[in-house]
């Protein structure tokens, strides 16, 4: 569903919008006033667009009659700019408000969502309320997860939100620990979801702000989906953009930075669909400093957990080794948390490699012939199987990788690509090689492979892997600190290192590491 506003859009841009949606395909719009102008306390009309919401239904119905279901925003507390203090709108403001919302309904509206709130008996009042003016049509509840208590208090004072006291009550002592909010979270969601289910109403919109997995634990509460159901349609997470809607193949060192992956790809003409090859040599985007930027939470459990003194390398290992294990849920070359479940297949390999000095970032196990709807390696539905050659990218020392090298010499199922930060490189693999490492095999369709090693890709990967040294970790340190210039000196001795196991049957990837 497109979320359509009139905030700075004429009608030119509204309908070229709506022209380029429904020639993709989709036929459902969100129609909304939008918030003021970037710089302006008010809503302002632009020259030759709409004033309100209800202008936007009715043009859409008018030029496209039925093709688009057309949702409209509902505000149980009246909408923000009718409500004045703490107070809350007044009867007539918010009388005024539902008849308003009937308009919007009467010219084509065929859903209402409703603006986010956290006392459910509102909610159930302004259903009912609506219901008494002869609106009909489906109503659903907006839920929002509280996910963290700055974002929490930001939301709810933009929107005017009423808090009731017992929820107050219950944030204030936990309002420092980002985990015991979020779980609280997770608890008042799933109880205010009950409630309102138990009313009848068979819908919920859970607002998401890119943080699902609140959302998803919420839905398990519920009982309305089970974990292991829970199916990815790829490795990684679909993105949202319309112009990406094809993407299917994915470069595997970007995996756990999904979001630079996607910056730095902003400026395509098209998107890898079906191999990787179809799209060679692509031009990816210069790093800067939106690709090492953080949301504040994380970069205070950066700071928590890896802004600890280092005096040498084994210091550094130390905390490598504390991530595979499960004792740090952060990691600067990562903006998941944790280890990814099918990573935990392979820990205690990791956990042995690390300690040894080979530090790794990224990696997966080997999988031959898992179902699609495994919950541990499963993507792309029920009904498939899924196949990984086992994959590991880490940094080393020179010596470390000259013995690794020699090493690999007896397992000719192994690949790998080195090189330093300088761009000195050593492989055994041609200079332009893609390499499938991830691929599915589903009913009435081609094979997939959605995750590549392409040798090309990772000497641009490898300059925001090194950087990461410094302006993800060092920096963490006071300038000039001892930690800090340590960090700097491994950033420029180290290596990176790709390597695959082609033998997804019978390998074994670390066999190479026994006796180093």
């Amino acid at each position: 569903m497109m979320h359509l506003t009139c905030t700075n859009m004429p009608v030119e841009k509204i309908d070229h919008a709506l022209e380029t949606i429904k020639s993709n395909g989709i036929q459902n719009v969100l129609a909304l006033r939008g918030d003021p102008p970037h710089g302006q306390d008010k809503f302002v009309q632009v020259e030759g667009g709409f004033a309100c919401a209800l202008d936007l239904v009715q043009h859409i119905r008018a030029k496209y009659g039925d093709y688009f279901g057309i949702t409209v925003a509902g505000y149980p507390e009246a909408h923000p700019d009718a409500i004045q203090g703490e107070g809350g709108a007044t009867l007539e403001a918010y009388t005024n408000d539902l008849a308003y919302l009937k308009r919007k309904v009467d010219a084509g509206a065929d859903l209402i969502v409703t603006q986010l709130f956290y006392d459910t008996d509102i909610f159930l009042k302004f259903v009912n309320d609506c219901r008494q003016i002869g609106i009909t049509c489906p109503i659903v509840p907006g839920i929002m997860p509280i996910n963290n208590y700055k974002g929490f208090v930001r939301m709810t004072g933009f929107c005017k939100t009423k808090i009731p006291a017992e929820i107050t009550a219950a944030l204030d002592p936990i309002k420092d620990n980002e985990e015991a909010v979020k779980a609280y979270g997770i608890h008042l969601g799933t109880e205010m979801c009950k409630k309102i289910l138990a009313t009848g109403i068979k819908t919920l919109h859970l607002y998401t702000l890119n943080m699902e997995k609140s959302a998803l634990a919420i839905l398990m509460n519920l009982g309305l989906i089970e974990e292991s159901k829970v199916s990815r349609p790829l490795p990684w997470r679909p993105p949202t953009n319309v112009f990406r809607v094809k993407e299917d193949v994915r470069p595997i060192f970007w995996a756990n930075r999904p979001k630079s992956y996607i910056t730095r790809t902003l400026g395509w003409d098209q998107y890898p669909q079906g191999r990787w090859g179809d799209s060679r040599n692509p031009s990816y985007g210069a790093l800067t400093d939106h690709q090492f930027a953080r949301p504040r939470g994380r970069g205070k459990k950066l700071q928590e957990e890896w802004a600890v003194p280092l005096k040498s390398v084994e210091d550094i290992s130390e905390r490598f080794t504390n991530f595979c294990e499960g004792k740090l849920t952060s990691s600067p070359w990562s903006e998941l948390d944790g280890l990814q479940p099918e990573t935990k297949i392979i820990d205690d390999q990791l956990v042995k490699i690390n300690q040894k000095g080979f530090l790794t970032i990224n990696s997966q196990p080997a999988v031959n012939g898992e179902k699609s709807d495994s919950p541990t390696v499963g993507w792309g539905g029920p009904g498939g199987y899924v196949y990984q050659k086992a994959y590991l990218e880490l940094f080393c020392a020179k010596e470390k990788l000259d013995q690794l090298v020699e090493k690999i010499k007896a397992f000719p199922s192994l690949t790998y690509i080195a090189v330093n930060k300088d761009g000195e490189s050593f492989s055994n693999v041609p200079a332009n090689a893609v390499n499938a490492v991830t691929w599915g095999v589903f009913p009435g369709k081609e094979i997939i492979q959605p995750t590549v090693v392409d040798s090309a890709s990772f000497m641009v990967w490898k300059d925001e892997a090194f950087e990461i040294w410094t302006r993800g970790w060092g920096c963490l340190f006071p300038e000039g600190d001892s930690s800090r210039e340590l960090l700097e000196k491994v950033q420029k001795s180290y290596y990176l290192v790709s390597l695959v196991d082609n033998d997804y049957i019978h390998g074994d990837l670390f066999a190479a590491f026994k006796e180093i």
